[in-house]
């Protein structure tokens, strides 16, 4: 499906959404409310829409530990977790992977935003990021890189779906400025 940059409304200000929505997530999209969820995450022993509520977050999903993209999306975010905080934003990355795993890629590449793991799917088929997929040929389900600007009221502010990882933490943060 195609996607389209979609503009700011004249008022009340709003940030855009990056992308439109597929239709399998149509729900999910800039004004609705973020799905609740509750999950493992490094750092923090859980995270959860209610452990967030009056702080707003970046909630980004990617499809595996320690491979190229997903690295270096990490290690975008971790690079720029200061101008984050100032701004009051937490990060929180998500993916299939299990704890284990996620403790073993935040220490090798230093992450100090906790990583969530939901090994059954259903936080990413809430947020309709679990998606069919098509590489070489072959037809696969996994994660669509996706991220989530999320307000301290759990209202979904902004969304980003098939992230081209080059220039996506400065765009994020030019969402967040624009708040």
């Amino acid at each position: 499906m195609p996607t389209a940059k979609v503009k700011k409304a004249a008022a009340p200000k709003k940030p855009p959404a990056a992308k439109t929505a597929s239709a399998s997530s149509a729900k999910i999209g800039v004004g609705s409310s973020a799905p609740d969820f509750s999950l493992p995450a490094t750092q923090i022993g859980t995270v959860s829409r209610a452990n967030l509520k009056g702080k707003a977050c970046v909630l980004y999903f990617y499809p595996k530990d320690d491979t190229s993209g997903c690295t270096a999306e990490a290690c975008g975010f971790r690079d720029q977790l200061p101008a984050f905080k100032k701004l009051g934003i937490t990060v929180i990355g998500v993916s299939k992977d299990n704890l284990a795993s996620h403790e073993k890629f935040a220490k090798k590449y230093d992450l100090t935003f906790p990583l969530a793991s939901d090994e059954s799917g259903e936080v990413c088929e809430r947020f309709g990021v679990w998606v069919q997929k098509s590489m070489y040929g072959r037809t696969y389900m996994g994660i669509e890189r996706s991220t989530f600007l999320i307000d301290a009221k759990g209202i979904i502010r902004a969304v980003w779906r098939k992230v081209s990882v080059p220039g996506h933490i400065e765009e994020v943060q030019k969402v967040i400025a624009d708040l």
